[in-house]
């Protein structure tokens, strides 16, 4: 009986030695959910020496879309143009095998980046969504694409300015489209009343269109949040924070908040009955859910920067597009300058604040946050990888490495920060690897614990 049970021990071990670890997909924007939160396992504690190493780089044009990643491909959107001095451009999604890099198909189209602020118009913003056999992919200009992850094939498409009389914000097009149930739903900023819309996701029928467009979309990309028993979409746009009905479009409530130069960028965030929102031109504001039914209240809000050059901001995070994070009873977040902050969760004051993390204040500074346990990556927009810890008493790094050289090029930096280029593309965090990319290139880095 001994030798058995010996047997059957050493069985289990080898078993659990071998056993795949935990790893997952990040198939839209922010990863599942739009939490920004990786649950692999078997990630490293810290960055090696030498820094990371890449299993592959692939050449691409310019934009600052983020990749999005789903059962064994990578998916991102690019552009070029043939004339530098035209505005005509053409837009790509570029499908490739997550394991090797190779191209496994792409999809192109033609558009046009006129009355786009221009230094900034070098390609698609929206993280591709992925969502079974589908992905969907919209240009800076308003072109939306349904097809089949398998070959590219087109299933479906509509265009915002042509089929919605939208008019293209600024800076593009960025909200990437929402799968929720049989529902596509997008930021369009159409006319008249279609700030909003749903469509069918395996047809492109419009089912529903919501919200005025008697101010433009913003840019920000809408979330699912339970609440009160009830499934809200939240848009937040540059006059309000509007809760939804996903299924009919219906207003649920919505909390004026007026949002300058319509730089809503940011995600919403929830953490339980707690809803914040941050952007550069119209600060923090944070919101309590009602528990009886749909419903929200303002609890706090910070002032946002007030001159655009070297105003002082007051003491909250007003992030210019990194989504700050809630842990336990405190937020913490990058504002317009690159200060990291540490706010109380209920009342808005500041605990702590520090330059450590981006190095040097710098205008439209950002850092992109994921959760990964009791631990952050942050991606700076110099090109390093952070893992960090952060808690009430400070923040503590705990390793630190070059990644991707920044490319985008920026106006109005300070003299101080660090060069007119930056990097404002979300990666993916996925199967024990990050994917990043800039203006030339996409590359996949292991953060495998173990080759």
């Amino acid at each position: 009986m001994r030798y058995h049970v010996s047997l059957l021990i050493v069985a289990v071990a080898i078993v659990a030695a071998t056993a795949p670890l935990a790893a997952n997909d990040w198939p839209e924007w922010r990863g599942a959910g739009r939490l920004g939160i990786w649950t692999d396992t078997g990630v490293l504690d810290e960055f090696p020496a030498g820094g990371l190493t890449a299993t592959w780089r692939v050449p691409i044009g310019g934009g600052y879309a983020g990749p999005s990643v789903a059962d064994g491909r990578v998916f991102v959107t690019d552009a070029r143009r043939a004339d530098p001095r035209s505005t005509a451009v053409v837009e790509r999604l570029l499908a490739l095998d997550e394991a090797t890099g190779g191209v496994l198909w792409t999809r192109e189209w033609d558009t046009n980046y006129a009355g786009l602020q221009l230094i900034y118009a070098t390609g698609p913003r929206a993280t591709p969504t992925v969502d079974g056999d589908r992905v969907y992919a919209v240009g800076a200009t308003g072109r939306l694409l349904a097809l089949d992850v398998a070959d590219g094939s087109v299933l479906w498409q509509t265009d915002y300015v042509h089929d919605f009389n939208a008019a293209i914000p600024s800076w593009g097009i960025s909200g990437a489209p929402l799968v929720d149930g049989d529902r596509l739903i997008s930021l369009v900023g159409g006319e008249p009343d279609a700030k909003v819309v749903a469509f069918d996701k395996l047809t492109g029928e419009v089912l529903w269109q919501a919200l005025s467009s008697d101010w433009e979309p913003g840019y920000t990309a809408p979330i699912l949040i339970d609440a009160a028993g009830t499934r809200q979409l939240i848009v937040w746009h540059p006059r309000a924070i509007s809760s939804l009905d996903p299924e009919t479009g219906a207003v649920y409530w919505e909390v004026p908040h007026i949002v300058d130069m319509g730089m809503t960028i940011s995600t919403v965030v929830q953490s339980g009955p707690y809803l914040l929102v941050t952007s550069q031109w119209g600060g923090a504001v944070m919101l309590r859910l009602a528990e009886s039914h749909p419903d929200a209240a303002l609890v706090w809000e910070g002032v946002g920067q007030s001159d655009p050059e070297y105003g002082r901001v007051f003491d909250t995070i007003d992030s210019v597009m990194g989504t700050p994070v809630i842990q336990g009873d405190y937020v913490y977040g990058v504002d317009g300058h690159g200060v990291l902050r540490c706010l109380e969760l209920r009342t808005g004051r500041r605990v702590w604040e520090t330059d450590a993390l981006i190095g040097a204040r710098a205008n439209h500074a950002t850092a992109f946050i994921v959760r990964h346990g009791d631990r952050y990556f942050i991606n700076t927009d110099v090109g390093e990888l952070v893992i960090a810890r952060l808690s009430p008493a400070g923040y503590d790094e705990v390793s630190r490495t070059h990644l991707i050289d920044p490319t985008s090029p920026v106006t109005r930096r300070r003299p101080q920060g660090q060069g007119p280029v930056v990097h404002w593309s979300h990666p993916a965090y996925a199967n024990r690897h990050v994917i990043t990319r800039n203006d030339e290139e996409i590359v996949r880095f292991s953060l495998a614990s173990t080759p």
